[in-house]
């Protein structure tokens, strides 16, 4: 990438600025006819750190970069220079060689220190290239370096608008936005402790320096991302000058034309300079050593075989010592870095070992949480089986539940001292409280369905005392079954809720709770009458044709009627009737409530009555059956509506007219069979005109004798034969043959005794 950048060496490793290759490289990009309009970016940063790989993505320069599988080794030496390509206005990169290099020793740091200041005298924009890792270090992040060149540059050069733009390197997962007040205090911090002259003592950091944070991931293992972020970077580069621009805010920016005599000026002034001192090298050298000690102690106790069959055993369940054996596995290591650190900087040695604590505590919480996991479903499993088995002991659910929870939680409490890591201050509270939860869920779960079980037991056994009662009143349907029916409904709910208020007492709950179930059985209650009577209402029919038999056919005594005649059957079917109107009149409205209707007095005289019914078909606006509804009882009361009872009635009429005809007849068949003499003037007519033949008779016994046999003849084959009886239900052709037959046997019968009845006479 990046053929046409013109890279050159500005500076070489020994500090001798290439004047030449300068002249040259303004001369190749054509820097002169810029003018006003040209931006510097510098990049700062420790050794190898990628400054010159970010440098060549982000500008497309072709500056030198390391090869890693060949070692960290020092690539860029001195200041290089090339020219961006493909961003306006022209923007020149300069890259400085990398700080902390071992090529320059412990305490060689005036090169470093030269080029920190060259950096930030020249240039519109610094780059800050630091580890992530670093941030929240005193000696690290190029912290120490910043301050003395802040402090110089205040007292060799006058002070310029500089935009400093720190990239953190290789992101971890800790979101920028924690990251950045961290970094822009320690900036501050460095401000507020620099030296500075009587002018500049009161001016704030904002005065000379603009302080901008991006953060990248990393190059070698999230490449493509490491580029789409660079890409998106590189836009903030386009038009820079302009206001609100990366370099938008810069003051006494230097033409075009002059700047290769304002960077040989600068950097004469900067090597002429003798008292830039730095802290020692030492620092950074053990910076970096101790963070490679904590890394490697990190990297053993991830593959130590001890600590890999202890995560192993966690997985399978609950292991015994496991923060006795935990605290032992990582005091190992911290021992083994103290013993490696000890000749290294006190406060870089401290650093990095909380820095190691702090991982290897964040390694093991997985299993510590895991074994967490496992004590709190044992203690829950024990909570159930102990609660399952204090139960079946008996009554006292609300005290078995509060012991047996005290118990549970006492487990734990117990298995958590076991568990406990001593490098770590962590505690159970979430896990104990996830613990009250599912104690507390499955105690309501326990207690839902006890309570369930408990208020549909009363339940049944309610409706078991109210259905056969209920059956039965309805069965014999009066003016006061309501009546009765309210009072069997309030007795056995009240009977229940007193048992039932009973043996709530040893759940303890709370009065809302207690008063909703309370409640709901007397709904129950209401409701199951109320079904009930909707079932029964569903029968009305059956139970009205059953009243007008009961009446119908049987007497007062209960006896069955023989329809003799005497009887009379308007009157007593009338009185059937009455009483099954009256039936349906009990069956058309629920009457819970005690309130008075007229529904009996609205059927009476709008269905027995003919003549009112007569008139209510002449005038049908006007017949009060003609509704859904009946005055004074809400639909909700409502079982059989007036239309629907005026349906019924005339469906019971047409299926009790046979019953009625039935007996009609059989009045009328014993009326014939019992009337067999002839009227009075047919029996006045006879004995006027058959004066003389009686006289014939009384004068000759014999033919009186003879007429006295053939009466009495006819008469013992009527009552023998049942003639009535025989065709009381019409005449057949089987009947009259049967009855022929008979007839042929009785007279030979009666010839005989007639003969012998002669002789003998």
């Amino acid at each position: 990438m990046g053929d046409n950048c013109c890279s050159t060496q500005l500076i070489d490793g020994a500090g001798v600025l290439n004047v030449e290759g300068l002249e040259h490289f303004v001369k190749t990009v054509r820097l002169v006819e810029c003018g006003l309009s040209y931006v510097v970016v510098s990049i700062m940063g420790p050794q190898s750190s990628g400054k010159s790989t970010l440098l060549n993505h982000l500008f497309r320069t072709n500056f030198r970069e390391m090869d890693a599988l060949r070692g960290r080794v020092q690539t860029t030496k001195g200041i290089w220079i090339a020219k961006c390509l493909d961003i306006e206005p022209c923007t020149i990169v300069i890259d400085l060689e990398g700080t902390d290099g071992r090529e320059r020793g412990e305490d060689d740091t005036v090169f470093e220190k030269q080029s920190a200041l060259f950096a930030l005298a020249i240039s519109d924009v610094v780059l800050v290239n630091i580890w992530c890792h670093d941030i929240g270090r005193e000696h690290a992040s190029n912290k120490p370096l910043l301050r003395t060149v802040f402090q110089v540059m205040l007292r060799l050069f006058s002070p310029r608008k500089t935009t400093l733009l720190f990239v953190i390197r290789d992101k971890t997962k800790t979101p920028l936005e924690y990251l950045e007040p961290i970094l822009r205090e320690d900036i501050q911090k460095i401000w507020d402790t620099v030296s500075k002259t009587q002018a500049h003592k009161s001016l704030p950091l904002h005065d000379f320096f603009n302080v901008e944070v991006v953060a990248l991931p990393s190059y070698e293992e999230k490449k493509e991302q490491f580029k789409e972020q660079v890409a998106q970077l590189r836009q903030r580069f386009f038009n820079s000058v302009a206001p609100g621009g990366l370099a938008g805010d810069r003051g006494g920016v230097v033409p075009a034309s002059a700047f290769s005599f304002s960077v040989q000026k600068i950097w004469k002034t900067i090597r002429e300079n003798k008292d830039l001192d730095l802290p020692a090298h030492k620092v950074m050298v053990a910076t970096v050593r101790c963070e490679e000690i904590a890394n490697e102690k990190l990297s053993s106790l991830t593959s130590n075989k001890q600590w890999l069959e202890l995560v192993e055993a966690v997985r399978s369940g609950p292991v015994p010592g496991f923060g006795k054996t935990v605290s032992s596995i990582l005091d190992s290591f911290f021992e083994e870095y103290d013993r490696e650190a000890v000749f290294f900087d006190e406060g870089v040695r401290t650093s990095k070992r909380h820095q190691l604590e702090s991982k290897a505590l964040h390694l093991v919480k997985p299993a510590f949480q895991a074994m967490l996991g496992h004590l709190r479903s044992k203690a829950l499993a024990s909570f159930k089986i102990d609660l399952q088995q204090s139960l079946k002991k008996g009554v006292g659910f609300a005290v078995y539940v509060r012991n047996c929870s005290q118990s549970a939680m006492l487990e734990f409490d117990q298995g958590f001292k076991d568990v406990s890591i001593k490098q770590a201050d962590w505690d159970s509270h979430k896990v104990r409280e996830k613990l009250s939860r599912d104690i507390e869920a499955h105690i309501s779960s326990v207690r839902d369905a006890k309570l369930s079980e408990l208020v549909a037991d009363f339940e049944n056994r309610l409706a078991e005392a109210l259905t056969e009662p209920m059956e039965s009143l309805f069965d014999a349907a009066e003016g006061d079954t309501w009546a009765s029916i309210r009072r069997l409904y309030k007795s056995e709910t009240k009977k229940a809720l007193l048992d039932l208020s009973a043996s709530l007492s040893e759940f303890e709950l709370d009065q809302e709770t207690f008063n909703k179930i309370m409640g709901d059985l007397k709904d129950f209650s209401r409701n199951f009458v109320e079904k009930k009577a909707r079932e029964e209402a569903g029968k009305v029919l059956i139970r009205m044709k059953d009243r007008f038999s009961t009446i119908f056919k049987y007497d007062k005594d209960s006896m069955p009627r023989v329809w003799t005649g005497k009887e009379d059957v308007r009157i007593i079917t009338k009185d059937a009737r009455a009483a099954a109107l009256n039936l349906l009149s009990v069956m058309a409205a629920i009457r819970l409530d005690d309130k008075t209707d007229n529904i009996e007095k609205i059927l009476n005289s709008s269905l027995l009555d003919s003549q009112a019914s007569i008139e209510k078909s002449i005038k049908p606006s006007a017949d009060p059956l003609a509704s859904a509804t009946w005055p004074e009882i809400t639909s909700k009361n409502t079982l059989i509506s007036p239309a629907q009872c005026k349906l019924i009635w005339k469906q019971f009429n047409s299926e009790i007219e046979y019953a009625v005809i039935q007996a009609v007849s059989a009045q009328e068949s014993h009326r014939r069979s019992n009337n067999w003499l002839p009227p009075l003037w047919a029996i006045a007519a006879i004995i006027i005109l058959g004066f003389d033949e009686f006289m014939m008779l009384l004068r000759n016994p014999a033919y009186a004798f003879l007429i006295f046999t053939l009466t009495m003849t006819v008469l013992a084959l009527w009552k023998q034969l049942d003639i009535a009886g025989e065709f009381r239900h019409g005449v057949s052709f089987e009947r009259v043959a049967n009855f022929f037959t008979s007839l042929n046997s009785s007279i030979f019968l009666c010839c005989c005794s007639t003969s012998v009845a002669t002789r003998e006479f």
